[in-house]
């Protein structure tokens, strides 16, 4: 398997979950985080999900790991933002490979 091949499979599997769908339509869906940038803070994720943070954890690593997701550290907080052009380019192989 090549490694675009192994992405895609990430990719596969981080969208065939109903939830981390939800997840990443939230993330479109956000403006300014509590913390006043764009994205969601992991805890806002919680809230509007009705999930326990570690299954929020659990989700957003998936999500990550499949390059759909940015995580970056602020402070306490951790902010998730979508990685545009990676999904973008997820939709592109999706077409091209079926």
């Amino acid at each position: 398997m090549t490694d675009a091949e192994a992405l895609l499979t990430r990719m596969l599997h981080a969208v065939a979950d109903p939830t981390r769908r939800r997840i990443l339509q939230a993330l479109k869906e956000s403006g300014a985080s509590a913390l006043g940038v764009n994205g969601l803070c992991a805890s806002e994720v919680e809230v509007r999900m009705h999930l326990s943070q570690p299954t929020i954890s659990h989700h957003m690593a998936i999500l990550c790991r499949a390059g759909l997701v940015d995580a970056k550290k602020i402070g306490h907080w951790k902010l998730y933002r979508r990685n545009e052009p990676a999904l973008r380019d997820f939709s592109r192989q999706l077409r091209e490979s079926l």
